[in-house]
């Protein structure tokens, strides 16, 4: 008799599309299903007996296999992306879910691991993000993609362009994009005008001979000449004064300039591409910049909008920035929580994509697991939600506060149940943390000497 059922339960599992294998405390593999034989190319009769590692060469195998983390700890792992290793050398990403195996009496004795080949999907998600990248410029947004698909002809007409939008709205990014297609052999040269004062701004842009000044011992190249045959980025344009408005103008219309303290005019095929978070047309208006200085910038204009005007892009960019992070930071973090994307969804991003990334970079610091979850996003951003929460008796509740008390649960655990360092955390008082946790039933064993 288990004889027989243990030839159906084979049977079963190899009627099924996705791999199956078990191991025992040993990580040697005893059972191996026909789907695992496809994925991986290697035979039943060859992975008998061989550890797991052996067999599937996964890029996690080493330093975190999920399997024998499932084994040390009780615990599953469900829908973890890694990229196996098959018979032929071939790189093949999978999505695998492990967890214990134990006998009548409770004891783990081994682990299994179900695993499916997503070669199709993770093609797709490639050639689906190639649509909405443009020289690392991310977005799936109409607006977005009719300037995107002007760039090139830009680009090409070496005329003078002008980016406005936000601060933090990627104004850099197009005209990095704008120098990359134009074919110009010269440097991409950026500068802040707000950042500088006008005298060190005038000579920043324009260099200065020996001697032009107290402590000028000798010859230095300004930004125009350094852009030379490329193009000069110049950040924040509308924040210049007059005065280095109408020099400014000088180099626009005659194509020279003199640097400080030098005599000699100075040619330039540097092309200039301008960017302001102002409205230069009402400053104009009020005589706080030159309208012939608008007229000559303002041959072809960008309009970017802020980040609150094209969320779509916001999971998209989330994407990207973990990818980034993962580089940089060396860690394998796989996503954010449903409850994460919906606060940054619903939030107004007054840095816009700036904001974003600074608070995915705060996650990284937090965030030890897999996924980002609520507890690991900034305080003041936690705060921002929370003053966004109806307040008691509120008749129309606000859509976030489907998930305010997750917010609650997720920072308690961050903080080992610690009201008064998760009110610290989110920004809030530990009597309205008491109220909150009261409101949505929430209770959670805390150290009584730690919360006095």
């Amino acid at each position: 008799m288990i004889k027989a059922f243990s030839s159906i339960s084979d049977r079963i599992l190899d009627s099924i599309t996705e791999g199956v294998f078990t191991v025992g405390q040993d990580m040697k593999i005893n059972s191996f299903n026909r789907s695992a034989e496809r994925i991986t190319g290697v035979s039943t009769e060859h992975a008998i007996g061989k550890r797991c590692h052996e067999i599937f060469r996964s890029n996690i195998c080493q330093a975190a296999c999920a399997l024998k983390k499932s084994i040390e700890t009780g615990k599953e792992v469900v829908n973890r992306k890694v990229n196996i290793i098959n018979n032929k050398g071939c790189t093949v990403p999978i999505s695998i879910c492990t967890s214990v195996l134990r006998d009548e009496s409770g004891v783990i004795i081994g682990g299994v691991e179900t695993f499916k080949d997503i070669s199709a999907i993770e093609v797709l998600r490639k050639e689906i993000s190639k649509q909405y990248v443009f020289e690392d410029i991310i977005s799936k947004n109409y607006k977005i993609q009719q300037i995107l698909s002007t760039i090139p002809d830009i680009a090409t007409s070496g005329s003078t362009v002008l980016i406005e939008g936000p601060s933090g709205s990627g104004k850099e990014l197009f005209a990095k994009a704008i120098h990359k297609l134009s074919g110009r052999k010269g440097k991409f040269v950026a500068l802040n005008c707000a950042a500088l004062p006008d005298t060190l701004l005038e000579s920043e842009l324009f260099g200065y001979k020996k001697g032009a000044f107290t402590g000028a011992k000798a010859d230095k190249q300004g930004r125009f000449a350094l852009a030379e045959q490329g193009t000069i980025f110049l950040d924040e344009i509308g924040d210049i004064s007059p005065a280095l408005q109408l020099r400014l103008l000088r180099v626009l219309q005659e194509r020279e300039y003199e640097p400080l303290g030098g005599t000699v005019t100075v040619k330039t095929d540097a092309r200039v591409v301008a960017a302001t978070n102002k409205n230069l047309k009402e400053l104009v208006a009020r005589d706080q910049f030159r309208d012939d200085l608008f007229f000559r910038i303002n041959v072809i204009k960008i309009a970017l909008p802020p980040l609150c005007q094209h969320r779509e892009d916001i999971p998209l960019l989330v994407e990207h920035f973990i990818l980034k992070f993962n580089h940089l930071k060396e860690k394998a973090i796989d996503s954010v929580s449903p409850e994460v994307l919906n606060a940054l969804m619903g939030h107004d991003f007054p840095g816009n994509i700036r904001e974003l990334e600074n608070i995915i970079e705060f996650c990284f610091v937090l965030c030890h697991g897999r996924q980002v979850e609520m507890g690991h996003l900034p305080a003041e951003f936690l705060e921002s939600i929370t003053a966004q929460l109806p307040v008691d008796g509120q008749a129309e509740p606000s859509p976030l506060s489907d998930y305010e008390g997750k917010v609650i649960l997720d920072t308690l655990q961050m903080f080992h149940g610690s009201r008064s360092d998760a009110a610290k955390h989110l920004g809030i008082s530990t009597t309205t943390m008491w109220r909150k946790m009261k409101k949505f039933g929430i209770s959670f064993p805390v150290n009584s000497k730690k919360n006095r």
